[in-house]
Order: structure tokens, then sequence, then C-alpha cells
């Protein structure tokens, strides 16, 4: 799913709750600029799925903007929550098929011991994978610790080494080449790593079909 989809979906959803919306609060929320929150907001309108109002109207107060959703806004909305559930549901099946074949081939090869980096949606995805495959993580790990997940201490990414694992799954639905050069810079051997999504061309040796 585009990126511009995913924020018209989120701002429409933060408009029907309801609850007084600033531009700032909009864009903390989208992790974007304040400029440019102001322009997708300014875009929906165009496009006739939200009304920005004015209020109050005494002319010496203050002006604040309101946002309401549109009867094309709620229709836009439906159309994209449903469209949103369908790529998920995509996402996940081809995620877990990755999964099963390339861990399959490196399970042949004798590899037990795996680490999740993540600790996110994506790394529920891939822990229901090991244990179907019969397999349990030895440990999760994360940029920075991070409490527990999924009952495993959260360690730091700096922690790991070789020697405690045979495969690390890059546990994120985001393109993996961030994560794929953080691991290198530890040493870690290309075809010790699997991926939820193919990396670009000559970034990683195990890939996705």
């Amino acid at each position: 799913m585009e990126r511009q989809v995913e924020r018209d979906l989120e701002i429409l959803t933060a408009i029907e709750e309801g609850l007084p919306l600033t531009q700032r609060a909009l864009a903390e929320r989208l992790g974007v600029a304040l400029g440019l929150a102001n322009l997708y907001l300014k875009r929906l309108a165009r496009k006739g799925c939200i009304k920005i109002v004015e209020f109050p109207k005494k002319p010496a107060a203050r002006k604040r903007l309101r946002y309401l959703l549109t009867p094309r806004g709620m229709a836009e909305k439906t159309r994209l929550t449903y469209e949103h559930m369908a790529y998920s549901l995509n996402l996940y099946r081809r995620a877990r098929q990755t999964l099963r074949e390339s861990l399959g081939r490196l399970a042949d090869g004798g590899a037990k011991r795996v680490v999740l980096y993540g600790a996110g949606e994506a790394a529920e995805v891939a822990y229901l994978t090991l244990k179907e495959l019969g397999l349990e993580p030895v440990g999760v790990f994360a940029r920075s610790a991070t409490g527990r997940f999924l009952g495993f201490p959260v360690r730091a990414l700096a922690e790991l080494t070789a020697e405690e694992f045979d495969v690390v799954i890059v546990a994120t639905f985001e393109r993996p080449e961030p994560s794929l050069a953080e691991l290198g810079q530890l040493g870690l051997a290309p075809e010790r790593i699997v991926t939820l999504r193919r990396p670009l061309a000559g970034n990683h040796r195990e890939r996705a079909p």
C-alpha cells in the first residue's frame, strides 16, 4: 500500500474520532512536518473528503480550524480501510511463505538457533511461522533494549554476536536495506540473514522467492 494512501486513511480516521484535532497534533501522529500535514488536509478538502471550518465566528476572537468528515470522506475511509485490510492479509501471507521456504532451506543445512531483529507486528508473524516449523527463537534484538517481547528480553543489537545464532530474521515489513546495513556493520554473514521482503539487487544474498 502506498504511503500516501496510508496517510489519507490515518487522517480520515483521526477526524472521524471526533476529538479536538490541531495540525500540529496530526503532524505528530503522522510523523511528518507541520507543513506537510497542512498540505495533506488541503488535498483531502479539495477532493471533498473533509470540510475545514473556522470557529468561533466572532471577529475579535482568535480563529481556530475544525475538520469535519463529509459523506464522500466517510465512503473513502471505508474503501481505504478495506484496501488496507486486504493489503495487510496479503503481506502477512507472503511474509510467512517467504520465511517457511527460507528457513526450511537453512534448517536442512543444520540451522536451528534463530534470533529476531525487531519486536513489532512483523516479529509476531515471524514468531508464529517459527512455531509452525517446530523452531523457537533464542533471542530478540532491537536497536536498543526495550523491555520484553513474547516473553523474551529485548536486547540491544550491539550485543548480538555471531556465535549465539545460526539465522537472524529481519522482522520488519518496511524496506530491509537499513537493517541489513546495521547487521553488516556487526560483521554478520549475509547468508545467515533472512528478510521478509526482497532486498534491492546486490544488497543481500538470502532473498524472498
